[in-house]
């Protein structure tokens, strides 16, 4: 048997296979769509400027960030610290003292008071600077009402022809007596003629003074002043004898310099409050001088003699 043939002999011509689709060719170059730096190149010079300091601010931020947790933080400040704050404070500007501040407060409400005889070369005399001419002459007065109203000592004024007062701003008056109370040693005068902006001195009452409260008495010592000389209470309710016979009671004892020139002034304590009038001065010789002991009339008592009102 014969085997068929693996292939064929024949001379026809072959079936040619199918051409193949030809594959899509590539537009050119000229139609690819372009990518559009251009435009994303100008955004990012349009916004560089806010960019970087966006950038440069978080930066920042990190970086105090960091510090922060690096750093520990500061201790809370102690009474120590506080204190050496203070200290260093009033080392570069100290404060005025409790006296000056006091006497600031009622040195505007104080005058100066001179009895006159009325001739010219005795009133000379009286108003000299020799302090023999001052004892009884020359006293120191308070403003306590605004009108011209003025609290002295009776004994500054008794026998006085004339009465001048000074105020405060250098503005001198006569001055007349409206009111008295011998008991006390108290004389209540009006001025004639008184500063646009005189000012009453603040009072207040004794009920809660005690010995050792600091007190500052104002006045002119021998026509010198006004002057201020600081001091401690000393004691409550005392009395006084004066040379002439006089007996004071209920006085506020005192150890605030005062001399002859002090009477009729006021005793002032820390908070700027008068409360009293220098009346006398303890001194068993014959000099008249302060010794460490002064006396004054209490505020109550003293403006009584004015017709105010008790505290």
């Amino acid at each position: 048997m014969k085997k068929a043939p693996l292939y064929s002999r024949s001379r026809r011509p072959a079936v040619a296979p199918a051409p193949a689709e030809p594959a899509p060719s590539s537009p050119p170059a000229s139609s690819r769509p372009k990518l559009r730096l251009g435009r994303w190149r100008a955004a990012a010079r349009r916004h560089a400027p806010p960019l970087w300091a966006a950038l440069v601010t978080a930066l920042v931020l990190l970086g105090a960030a960091g510090q922060r947790a690096l750093s520990p933080p500061p201790a809370p400040l102690s009474q120590q610290d506080f204190d050496a704050a203070v200290r260093h404070s009033l080392e570069k500007e100290p404060l005025p003292s409790a006296y000056a501040r006091a006497y600031e407060a009622v040195r505007p409400s104080v005058v100066r008071v001179v009895g006159l005889g009325g001739d010219a070369n005795e009133d000379s005399a009286r108003v000299s600077d020799d302090p023999k001419a001052h004892t009884r002459s020359t006293g120191t007065g308070l403003v306590i009402i605004d009108n011209g109203t003025i609290l002295t000592n009776l004994h500054v004024v008794i026998g006085a022809k004339r009465v001048k007062v000074t105020f405060f701003d250098g503005h001198e008056s006569e001055a007349s007596m409206v009111g008295a109370q011998p008991e006390n040693d108290l004389a209540v005068l009006r001025a004639k003629s008184i500063p646009d902006d005189l000012v009453a001195a603040t009072m207040r009452g004794t009920g809660d003074l005690l010995p050792g409260d600091e007190v500052v008495a104002i006045g002119f010592p021998f026509g010198i002043g006004p002057s201020a000389s600081g001091g401690v209470v000393s004691g409550l309710r005392r009395q006084f004898r004066s040379p002439e016979g006089e007996r004071l009671t209920n006085l506020i004892q005192f150890d605030a310099a005062a001399n002859p020139g002090n009477s009729g002034g006021p005793l002032v304590t820390m908070d700027g409050s008068v409360v009293g009038i220098v009346t006398a001065i303890l001194n068993p010789g014959e000099q008249g001088t302060f010794i460490g002991i002064g006396f004054a009339v209490p505020i109550e008592n003293a403006a009584a003699a004015a017709g105010m009102p008790p505290f």
